[in-house]
Formats: structure tokens, C-alpha cells, sequence
């Protein structure tokens, strides 16, 4: 077999192969989240979230709503100083965002095995 037939043949099979495994890694829908800050926010965020009677009140006004909550889900800082604190049976993390008026606000979750619950909202001025 001459050189060009084999050359021919090679970058036949790189072409095919690059396809496939291009088709694999496009249906593929990974998450690289190696950060603890990411890996807690990423958690939260898949479970469904629940709301406090005190953080139903709270989103009642007119200062925060619930796409400040997504935000700071997607966005915020968890504080693990003051975090990963057992309660019943699930963890309190402290998260820090800010609201759509660029005000400062820490949420209070609880982050339980199946779900998470809002406790609290605090605005920091």
C-alpha cells in the first residue's frame, strides 16, 4: 500500500473518530464545580427550594424579590465560617448576594437531603 493510501486511510479514521467523539461530548451536559463555594451553591440550587413563614414576609416587600434569591444562589458567597452548622437534620449555610438595587443580602438555608428551605433574608445596608 502506497503512502497516500495510508495517509488517506488515517485521516479517514480521524475525521470519523473526531465526529463521534465530538457527538459524545456534545450530549454530554457536565459541571465542573471543584470549588467548595460552587459545589454548595450547585447542591442548593438543585434540590427545590422551600420558604420560611419569616422569608415569605420578607419577600412580601417591596426590597428583595425572588430573583434576587436566584441570583444570589448562582452568584453569592457562602460565609464558611458561619456555615455547615448541623440543624435538625440538614445544614445551615450563610449565603452573601446582592439585590437587583445593589443593596447587600445574607440568606439563612438549610439545606436538607431532599430539599432546601429559605429561613431568613437579611438586608445589610
Amino acid at each position: 500500500m502506497k503512502f497516500y493510501q495510508r495517509l488517506a486511510y488515517y485521516l479517514l479514521g480521524v475525521f470519523l473518530g473526531g465526529f463521534v467523539v465530538a457527538g459524545f461530548f456534545m450530549k454530554k451536559k457536565t459541571q465542573c464545580n471543584y470549588m467548595p463555594n460552587a459545589r454548595v451553591l450547585n447542591n442548593i440550587k438543585s434540590k427545590p427550594l422551600e420558604y420560611s413563614l419569616e422569608a415569605s414576609r420578607k419577600l412580601s416587600e417591596d426590597w428583595v424579590d425572588s430573583i434576587d434569591i436566584k441570583n444570589s444562589l448562582q452568584y453569592g458567597d457562602v460565609d464558611f465560617d458561619k456555615s455547615n452548622v448541623k440543624r435538625q437534620n440538614g445544614k445551615l449555610y450563610i449565603i452573601e448576594g446582592k439585590t437587583t438595587k445593589n443593596d447587600t443580602i445574607t440568606l439563612k438555608i438549610v439545606n436538607y437531603p431532599k430539599k432546601a428551605v429559605l429561613e431568613d433574608i437579611i438586608r445589610k445596608r
